[in-house]
Formats: structure tokens, sequence, C-alpha cells
């Protein structure tokens, strides 16, 4: 299969000065590259020389094996529609207009809609589930709506690449989970090339299909989000000094509590993570077990608590190690059991030790 989109040791940068250079990229059909990096790294400056708003510095950007500098501006936007972070608000005009504008490559110079043009519309509209919007005025529907009226305008090119540059930046969660299906749909579905920059990087990892991660000394890491997303990666890219990047599930953990010790927390099946990041947020460092090697609350338990004890996977664990638990716990100030926990003999065995040796015990 042929690239629809391709950077072949391009340049880019602003007036004479190079910001990134050798830049290389094929982008197949109904792929999504999603940019990320830190602010001021150069990622809108490559979405910006892609759409041809700012000119190539070296190298070239093809679209179906053609130099976009080559073509006229009508050709170029029958190709590729953009989205960019600058918001939008035009006066006196409907989300249905906005929607129409994008037809302009075909309307020719009087911008004139025929039935074909107002089926396009139509579509691009229904597609992004705004059509019920469409007599509503612009500038007075909400950020998200406005900003999948915006994708409906770049959908009415007819693009065969669509970039966005942080699409989901004034949207709430709810409206970044319809934009992400949404954006899935045109890539699996219509075969659309997306290109597009992120802050969000765990929505990087579930939506797209290359990553590339732009760092000080330019690209720093190209592949797919399984290559890219590891805690190294993501430390050295953003120049994390304080916290971890958690790679399983795709989110910060905020630093480990400094200290010995203060609680005992029981884990298991994942219920003690929120308990974790709840004395972590509170600068309450802490102690965790026993907790199977493989188990959920893991991850997060090596990361953020003070000291783990562990056991086999579906074993009990030995003398040594509730000898072990049983030692950390007199040294704690608390025994804290996590909502929902379906406790082990072992911890109903540390439950009663706590009661018998006067060390606290509550429900976290």
């Amino acid at each position: 299969m042929k690239p629809t989109l391709e950077l072949d040791n391009l340049s880019v940068g602003y007036g004479r000065r190079v910001l990134l250079k050798d830049l290389c990229a094929s982008i197949l059909p109904g792929q999504i590259l999603t940019l990320i990096g830190p602010n001021g790294a150069g990622k809108s400056t490559i979405l910006k020389t892609i759409s041809h708003h700012l000119a190539c510095m070296g190298g070239v950007v093809r679209i179906g094996g053609e130099n976009i500098e080559r073509m006229d501006s009508c050709e170029l936007a029958k190709r590729l529609s953009v989205v960019l972070t600058e918001r939008v608000r035009p006066e006196l005009m409907t989300c249905y207009d906005v929607a129409a504008s994008g037809r302009y490559p075909y309307t020719g110079r009087f911008g004139m809609l025929t039935a074909l043009d107002r089926d396009v519309i139509a579509q691009s509209l229904a597609l992004v589930r705004v059509e019920e919007l469409a007599d509503k005025p612009f500038a007075r529907v909400s950020d998200g709506q406005r900003q999948r009226v915006m994708i409906a305008r770049a959908l009415c090119q007819q693009p065969r690449v669509l970039v966005l540059d942080e699409p989901t930046s004034f949207l709430d969660i709810r409206y970044k989970i319809e934009l992400s299906a949404i954006l899935l749909h045109l890539a699996r579905e219509q075969g659309v090339t997306i290109v597009m920059s992120l802050h969000e990087i765990d929505l990087a990892a579930r939506v797209s299909d290359l990553v590339m991660g732009i760092g000080t000394h330019g690209v720093e890491m190209f592949g797919a989000p399984e290559a890219v997303f590891t805690e190294e990666n993501i430390t050295q890219l953003y120049g994390i000094s304080s916290g971890v990047y958690d790679a399983l599930s795709g989110s910060m953990e905020l630093p480990r509590a400094e200290g010995a010790p203060y609680a005992f927390v029981l884990g298991g099946m994942g219920k003690a993570t929120t308990v974790y990041r709840r004395l972590t947020r509170e600068g309450t460092p802490f102690a965790t077990g026993i907790l199977a090697e493989n188990d959920m609350d893991i991850p997060a338990a090596r990361h953020l608590a003070a000291r783990i004890l562990t056991t086999a996977p579906f074993a009990p664990p030995s003398e040594a190690v509730l000898t072990e638990a049983r030692q950390t716990l007199l040294n704690c100030g608390a025994l804290l059991i996590p909502d929902g926990l379906e406790a082990h003999a072992w911890d109903e065995e540390l439950i009663c030790f706590a009661q018998e040796h006067c060390v606290e015990v509550r429900h976290a």
C-alpha cells in the first residue's frame, strides 16, 4: 500500500531559523500519527508546515506522491484540511454556515452550493453528530460543539489528510472521548490519514497507530505506541524529575511520600490503588502488602509505597514474609483496609494482630 503522506528529510522553522530538520515519516491511508512532546518543541511548527501554512525549509512534504509546494491552494485544499488550536468565533454565522465554508475548493468564485455540496455538508455534520446544531449561531455553542463543527468543516473538503493541532485542548472528558471515537471512525471507515498533536499522552497511546516524540533535540522517538510509551522514553522526552510515568496505566504518578511508613495498607485485586494515591497526595508514607507479585495493585505500589511485601502468584505468603509484615505493622500507626477488599486468610491474621497490639484499624 502506498503512503498517503510522506515527510522526506523535512526541515521546519520560522523565518530563517530552522527548529527541526531531517524529519522522515510515511503514513498510510487510515493511519493516525500523533506528535507528543513538551511545549515549544516544534509540534505546531511541523503541523503548520505539513498544512503549508509555513514553507518547508528543506526536504519535501508529499500527499499521494506529489509535492505540496507544486500544488495550487485549491488542489491542496481538496487533499488536506486542517483544524488549528486558535479559537474561531465568526459573527452572524450559523454552525451550518461554518461547516459549509469547507466546500470553498469546490464552489468556484461565487461560492454557490450545489445539491452535491449540500449532501456533503449534511453528511459531515451527521458524521460528527452536530446536525441538530445546524441552525444555531456558531458563537453560542459550547467549546466541544464548536470543535466538532470545525471538524465537520474540515471534512466538507473531503480530504485525504486531516491535520489537527491539539484538538482536545478546550474539551471536557466526555467530548475528548467522543472526538477520539470520531477520529478513529474517520481513519478506519473512510481511510482518512490523520496527523495531530496531543498533550494527553494517555489518549495518544490509545488512538494512535504511530507516535512521534518531539523533544529539545528534535525527533527523539518514533514508532508504534507500544514502543514509544515507556517509563524511560516519557521521562526523557519531558525531562521529568519529579513523579513517574506508569506505562501500564498510561498516567503519571506523584512522587513517593518520603519517610518511614505511617500506615500499612492491605491490598489486592486493584482495590488499594486509590488509597495509595490518596495517601501520596496527603504526603503520608505507607507500606503495603501482602500482594501477589502479579496483582493489579503492584504497579502503583512500586511507584508510591515506601515498602511492599509480596508473595508468589496463587501462593500464600511464607512465614518469613508474615513475620516481616507483622513487624512492619507494629512500626506503623494504622492498618488501612480498602473498601471492597476481599480479605485473604493472611489479611485476617494481620487485622487480628493489629487489634491485639493496639494498632488502629480502619477502613479507607
